[in-house]
């Protein structure tokens, strides 16, 4: 209990750091426009030229390596698919309900960790969504770049990562509190020092999920990207409207690309 006890502490002490300074540097940075979660002004693109050609890089390497991957993993029986799927879901709850708790949203929490316990022992770790069947509410992914934003944290410049894909400076950071505490599930792979996981299987799950999301969108993305004028600027518009639909929690029905993966939202 008492580790248990310092862990959220250091998540937290972590959290209201990295919190501080891109309050700071962001707002000086970008004169005001950044602040997505207390109002619509634009997120500057500041390395527009850069992110363009990473973003040709990432459609280059989706053409050659994950539609390819995706197409296969299509052919897999959906038993299969279904259930690789719900247990990629059941292991984001790990990172959902900390943030569920810093955001203040406690009976949610509370909801996403019966949801955990329920699917991963009687679920068999996720395979099956016995929480749902059993009448647990909808559940909603939360990452620590939606509390940055919940607390006041502007998004800073928009972002193309190298194979992750779309993301901010604020969001970018909240990627990267996961990597220092803030991931459970990253910390018992990679740092556990146990004989059940290891690095490579934390880097199978993350493999597992880019290619479950591609799979699922193989027509979605053709169709977007024929039907658009600008491919980057769509998935860039797109991106941005749905990480402020997400921090705002306001409802909407719109299909996304978000952190290297599309990801089919449709709220009532």
């Amino acid at each position: 209990m008492r580790y248990i006890i310092k862990l959220i502490m250091k998540k937290i002490f972590i959290t209201s750091f990295i919190s501080l300074i891109l309050s700071f540097s962001v707002n000086a940075g970008t004169d005001g426009e950044n602040n997505l979660s207390k109002n619509s002004k634009p997120v500057k693109d500041c390395f527009e030229s850069v992110n363009r050609a990473t973003f040709a890089l990432n459609q280059g390497l989706d053409k050659v390596l994950f539609k390819p991957i995706a197409k296969t993993y299509r052919v897999l029986p959906s038993p299969v698919r279904t259930g690789t799927s719900n247990v990629i879901v059941n292991l984001s709850s790990l990172i959902t309900i900390p943030n569920n708790v810093l955001q203040g949203e406690f009976k949610t929490a509370g909801i996403n960790t019966g949801r955990f316990a329920v699917n991963t022992t009687i679920g068999i770790l996720g395979i099956f969504d016995v929480a749902k069947k059993m009448g647990f509410s909808k559940y909603e992914k939360e990452d620590y770049g939606q509390t940055l934003g919940v607390w006041g944290v502007g998004a800073g410049c928009y972002l193309v990562l190298p194979v992750l894909g779309p993301s901010t400076v604020r969001d970018t950071a909240g990627s990267f509190i996961n990597i220092v505490g803030g991931d459970p599930y990253y910390n018992a792979s990679t740092h556990g020092n146990n004989e059940y996981l290891d690095r490579s299987d934390y880097m199978l799950t993350k493999a597992l999920t880019a290619v479950d999301f591609r799979a699922k969108n193989l027509e979605t993305l053709e169709n977007l990207e024929k039907n658009s004028l600008d491919f980057y600027a769509s998935v860039r518009s797109l991106y941005l409207q749905d990480r402020q639909r997400k921090i705002t929690n306001t409802n909407a029905t719109i299909e996304i690309l978000y952190e290297g993966d599309w990801e089919d939202i449709e709220s009532n």
